[in-house]
């Protein structure tokens, strides 16, 4: 099976030898210790359970041992016994999950606790009575294969409440390799599958991707001291280097490719379960065998030219053409679309085969091809078992590269591979608002081909598709517009979430974009806005939200506008602007001149606060300052300003997120924020303390890029527009605001955003008449200096 498509994902030669020795010398040397302390008794016998009976310890491992007796002892003498042993480890601070039965009382348990009886599956002979073992195995394994009908369902629901509560190994920046799906725990569960006697498991590549795992985990726990199981951003490189990997991403992505070989041979393994015992039941009466003309084997059903569905599985028909290049596509366009996973055998077929697609490709092989990106979740299981047999590199070489490659980024929940494909299904979910779907999903399948090679991958990946785009026999103006959705896929949301919709400087770098297409520029920026949309949506909850799907909507709107020759839709709706004016008119006749209320306050401590302060210089920093005292991160923010009685009022509106507990007390908050106007809540000094008590920590994270001070001299017809970007730390935005501040500039308007770890803030500046304030003024370059010094 080993495939030129299809990755090695385990250690070889003496450096995997070294680990594995390790493991057996440290369950050796636990064996001896333990015999020694049980020493020469009789009806009595110590045993080895889950990962020490399987000889797996790593340093940091728990001794999992039964202490078996044959109830020839009174309680007293038992108790004795068992402090014998256990009073030793413990004192040797070796950590230990212990227990005392009879044989009859271990059997009682294991036939009640899922957990017992897989650990009890591997039992092995320490010492004492190996008898006693040997029953404890014996009835272990004769109640585990007659219950196994009833216990396996419950194993495959213990697999997906650890998929459900830790997330898939292969996709995680921080995964942990014994929780996750696709690790340890789901290797040992194909062992289990294989003792029920039901079914046969995949054999080959997920021992060798178990055993990869082992390593990693026996030199993460060697090098951390501790028995933790995730691997923590800032412990790869170490790993990497202990490993003789290359690089950390080169480790991860072995990590990677190891947990989808688990995982996949999992999927398999349950698939043959529920075929096992979906015959067995079928076979179950005579009444359904004659209702079935005698034969126990279900229907087939067509579903394709050259694919059927049998027995719960997309299948290749008996007289299917394997001579057929576009046979790999149709089958699992057939298979994404009816639910189905794709038949292992068939998969090995289509691998075998020699038939190659001919370039450029044929037109319906194409068509098919965007019929398989278009079947929405199915999609995911199906190019998983694609890539997993070879077949999807052999039809796209560019996935080589990107496979398993990780995004050592906060923002991305899953490597590139799996991003681009959660990219496509939400485009598929998206197709009834764009006239070419086609364009679309490809658009979404090439985004980010780019990705870990040198320079800017939106460049890169453009050059990397107008090759493969042409390959899939696009015509020429689809090419062109292919190219610049992938050359321009970030620059919607950039545009939308950090610049001021109404200026319309805005406007004028999507509309050049659209030029470059080859569709018409209405067209052009309606498949790049759900290009986007989709692209943020499969990054992660640190990206996508509704908010930013309000924002995207509202420069979409825009720009839709001014194609059509129309007037562009207000910045608000008129209620936001009857919001702001009351809001005002409140703060203009409260004797403080503040207004403060809450807006449709979120649960776990989320919600929005909305304030209206007189609009003076420093008014952001302000209330930035006082919002962290209390211990509010701001998760975004906007800044507008509107007139009541004759005077001018900063109206902000915050999405906030308690760092703990619960949004402070509004009125509390009013209190704050009166205080620091009149001078007597000193907020700088106050914020001056807490840094220094966080100083140290934000100095050992790992992996922090450093902060981006610049002004962006496109982007306002009215005002200088200054971006910062930085790791989002308590007061970082009352230490920007504050610094632009003391150079006297206003703070017109404002676009915060905190995306993951990272904080993106835009504020449109405007100075004293006659101040020059371009790229490189004396004005500018005070500016820059003023915020990078507040930064660092």
């Amino acid at each position: 099976m080993n495939d030129p498509g299809r990755p090695v994902t385990h250690l070889e030669g003496e450096h995997a030898l070294r680990f594995a020795q390790g493991r057996e010398a440290r369950s050796a040397e636990m064996d001896a210790w333990l015999a020694g302390l049980l020493g020469d008794v009789e009806g009595a016998a110590l045993v080895a359970v889950g990962g020490y009976g399987r000889r797996q310890l790593s340093p940091g491992s728990d001794l999992d041992v039964v202490l078996l007796h044959d109830g020839s002892r009174d309680a007293k003498a038992v108790a004795e016994l068992a402090d014998s042993v256990w009073y030793p480890i413990w004192d040797a601070k070796v950590k230990l999950d212990h227990s005392v039965r009879t044989v009859a009382e271990a059997r009682s348990v294991a036939l009640e606790d899922l957990a017992v009886v897989l650990g009890m599956l591997t039992a092995r002979h320490i010492a004492g009575d190996p008898q006693l073992t040997e029953s404890l195995r014996s009835v272990v394994l004769a109640d585990w294969r007659k219950n196994a009908p009833r216990r396996l369902p419950e194993l495959r629901a213990m697999r997906e409440q650890r998929r459900e509560r830790h997330g898939e190994l292969a996709y995680r920046l921080e995964g942990d390799l014994k929780e996750c799906t696709g690790g340890l725990r789901d290797a040992d569960s194909l062992r289990a599958i294989a003792a029920s006697w039901i079914a046969d498991v995949p054999h080959g590549d997920p021992e060798a991707a178990q055993a990869f795992l082992l390593d990693v985990r026996w030199v993460l726990h060697t090098r951390t001291g501790r028995a933790a199981d995730r691997i923590l951003l800032q412990e790869q490189d170490e790993l990497a280097a202990a490993l003789e990997f290359e690089s950390a991403d080169e480790l991860m992505r072995s990590v990677s490719d190891a947990a989808r070989t688990i995982d996949y041979a999992c999927d398999v393994a349950w698939r043959r379960v529920d075929q096992a015992l979906a015959a067995r039941n079928r076979s179950s009466g005579i009444s359904g065998l004659l209702r079935r003309g005698g034969s126990s084997a279900p229907p087939r059903e067509p579903l394709a030219d050259g694919v059927v569905k049998a027995e719960g599985e997309a299948a290749l028909a008996l007289a299917a053409d394997l001579n057929d290049p576009v046979l790999p596509l149709r089958i699992a366009s057939a298979a994404a679309r009816a639910g189905l996973p794709i038949s292992p055998a068939s998969l090995e077929r289509l691998a075998a085969s020699t038939a190659v697609l001919p370039e450029p490709w044929p037109e319906y092989a194409r068509a098919e091809l965007m019929r398989l990106l278009g079947a929405g979740p199915g999609l995911i299981p199906v190019l998983e078992a694609l890539d997993r047999t070879g077949l999807l590199v052999r039809l796209l070489p560019e996935w080589e590269r990107i496979r398993s490659l990780p995004q050592r980024n906060a923002l991305h929940v899953h490597t590139v591979d799996r991003h681009i494909v959660q990219t496509v299904v939400h485009a598929a979910e998206r197709t009834r608002r764009v006239d070419r779907v086609d364009l679309l999903l490809a658009a979404a399948l090439f985004h980010d081909l780019g990705k870990g090679l040198p320079g800017d991958h939106c460049a890169t990946g453009a050059d990397i598709v107008a090759k493969l785009a042409a390959r899939l026999s696009f015509p020429a103006h689809d090419i062109a517009t292919l190219v610049a959705l992938t050359r321009h896929h970030l620059l919607f949301a950039e545009l939308a979430v950090h610049r001021d919709p109404t200026d319309p400087a805005t406007l004028a770098p999507l509309l050049a974009a659209a030029g470059e297409s080859g569709t018409s520029p209405a067209d052009f920026v309606a498949l790049l806005q759900l290009l986007t949309e989709s692209d943020s949506q499969a990054t992660g909850p640190a990206v996508w939200s509704t908010w930013r799907a309000s924002l995207y909507r509202e420069l979409g709107l825009r720009a839709q506008a001014v194609l059509a020759g129309e007037e562009q839709p207000s910045a608000h709706t008129v209620e936001q602007d009857e919001a702001d004016l009351a809001l005002a008119s409140q703060a203009a006749i409260a004797p403080d001149g503040i207004a403060v209320q809450a807006v449709a306050p979120g649960s776990a401590g989320i919600g929005r606060i909305d304030i209206a302060i007189p609009d003076q210089v420093g008014a952001l920093a302000l209330v930035a300052g006082v919002l962290t005292l209390r211990h509010v991160r701001v998760l975004s923010a906007e800044l507008n300003s509107a007139k009541a009685e004759g005077k001018a009022y900063a109206v902000q509106r915050w999405t906030v997120a308690a760092e703990y507990g619960e949004l402070p007390d509004l009125v509390r908050l009013r209190t704050d924020l009166r205080s620091a106007r009149a001078g007597s809540l000193k907020i700088a000094d106050r914020l001056a303390t807490r840094d220094q008590e966080r100083a140290s920590q934000r100095r050992q994270r790992p992996n922090e890029a450093p902060a981006t001070v610049r002004l962006l001299p496109s982007a306002s017809e009215t005002a200088t527009v200054l971006e910062v970007r930085a790791e989002d730390t308590p007061g970082l935005l009352h230490r920007i605001a504050a610094a632009i501040a003391g150079t006297g500039a206003d703070i017109e308007r404002a676009r915060i955003a905190t995306l993951g770890p990272q904080a993106v803030d835009v504020f449109y500046l405007t100075f004293g008449a006659g101040s020059e304030t371009a790229v490189g003024s004396a004005v500018a370059e005070e500016l820059i200096a003023e915020v990078r010094a507040a930064l660092n």
